[in-house]
């Protein structure tokens, strides 16, 4: 015979405040009528829960709601913003953004910087890495943040889900290690280091275009090619932290194959920015050598205002999109995840036109069913998921397991 379980006074406490939390998190400031009729809780249990979470400082009266009449009920109560703060970084082979922002993840303060390659000078790399640590606490102080609860990393290369070690699948700087090892060394500090495409899934899934969806892939195209995918609601990283690495998979339409310490030869040599490029220029269309990543970007919007004049553009786009489909094809066949989102500098500003070739293509090559959206994050898709991985980690601390 199986007995019945009740959750234990102190388990129903934690619960309840955790529901609170997160409605105020979700939806700002709320009376105490409004969050006993959100949460379906008892007039004194709602009235137990704000005063205990105010005695813990996470909540408090922040004014009145004007339609109630004044008295306890028209009392507006949120969370207190500066419980806690955190940060996020972007890290790339030529330098970091980074953000500083409270607990419910709005950014207080921002900073950009630029890092030359130090080359084989191993003093240089630690240099350039305590340089950025300086100017993030710089940062924090103009935020008036005096302690950082948690720092959420993105950066390029294989997450060991198991380790927290990062792996580069490529030439990566030496002072990105420098870096993550200086940030673990600031006291109180947890640091959460993913991989940078995993995080703008993460943005995707919560605030862009894969709002709604447990099941989508995340295509970036950009400098590189890389993928996040989210299955059931979960982010996928594999045993080693290699899921969505496309950009080693081989494809038709190169002249070699990948190796596991190059990409070149692989999904990458096709869609990487420096192949768009090169693309672009044998339509006719402008694209500096000099500057691939950005070029890339500004040749399919040039190509997409094109459209429609008798001009290049609609060729470079098929081929484009032919060449998207390709990689993206295999991907879809293995994990039948029914959408895919286009990120990075070229899906972004590709945007819906883009979507709807590679779709059109993907129809073609494969019979599972995909539908191709455009990504929504943005330009700050990485920083964006680091906030809300950082902001996740710190609210797990404060409110509870959810």
């Amino acid at each position: 015979m199986t007995t019945a379980r009740t959750a234990t006074p102190s388990t129903a406490r934690a619960i309840n405040d955790r529901l609170a939390l997160d409605l105020l998190l979700d939806q700002g400031p709320l009376t105490a009528t409004e969050l006993r009729e959100l949460t379906g809780l008892s007039r004194p249990t709602v009235a137990d829960l704000l005063d205990r979470l105010g005695r813990g400082g996470l909540v408090a009266v922040v004014g009145e709601r004007g339609e109630q009449r004044r008295g306890p009920n028209a009392r507006l109560y949120a969370l207190v913003a500066s419980r806690a703060h955190l940060a996020a970084f972007d890290v790339r082979s030529g330098g970091v953004s980074l953000v500083v922002a409270d607990l419910t993840g709005r950014t207080l303060a921002a900073a950009d910087l630029l890092v030359e390659d130090p080359g084989d000078d191993a003093a240089a790399h630690r240099a350039a890495a305590e340089r950025i640590v300086r100017t993030l606490l710089d940062t924090a102080r103009r935020a008036e943040a005096p302690h950082l609860h948690t720092v959420a990393v993105g950066a390029p290369g294989l997450v060991d889900p198991a380790t927290g070690r990062l792996q580069s699948t490529g030439e990566l700087p030496a002072w990105h290690a420098d870096l993550l090892a200086a940030l673990r060394e600031l006291p109180g500090t947890e640091v959460i280091l993913e991989n940078e495409v995993n995080l703008a899934g993460r943005a995707e899934y919560r605030t862009g275009a894969a709002r709604g969806r447990d099941d989508f892939v995340l295509v970036w195209l950009g400098h590189s090619v890389g993928a996040a995918v989210v299955l059931n609601g979960r982010l996928r990283r594999g045993v080693g932290g290699g899921a969505g690495e496309i950009c080693f998979l081989p494809v038709p339409g190169t002249t070699a194959l990948p190796s596991a310490s190059s990409c070149e030869g692989g999904f990458h040599s096709l869609v990487g920015s420096a192949a768009v490029c090169a693309l672009a220029r044998a339509h006719g269309l402008p694209a500096d050598p000099a500057d691939d990543a950005a070029a890339a970007e500004g040749a399919v919007r040039a190509a997409l205002d094109a459209l429609g004049d008798g001009r290049p553009g609609e060729a470079f786009l098929d081929e484009l999109a032919e060449r998207i489909a390709l990689g993206t094809s295999t991907v879809c066949v293995v994990l039948d995840p029914g959408c895919v989102v286009l990120g990075g500098e070229i899906g972004r500003a590709g945007g819906a036109e883009l979507a709807a070739r590679v779709e059109r293509r993907l129809a073609r090559l494969s019979p599972v069913r995909t539908e191709v959206r455009a990504g929504e994050a943005g330009g700050g898709a990485v920083l964006g998921g680091a906030v809300l991985t950082a902001g996740d980690a710190v609210r797990r601390d404060l409110f509870g397991e959810p």
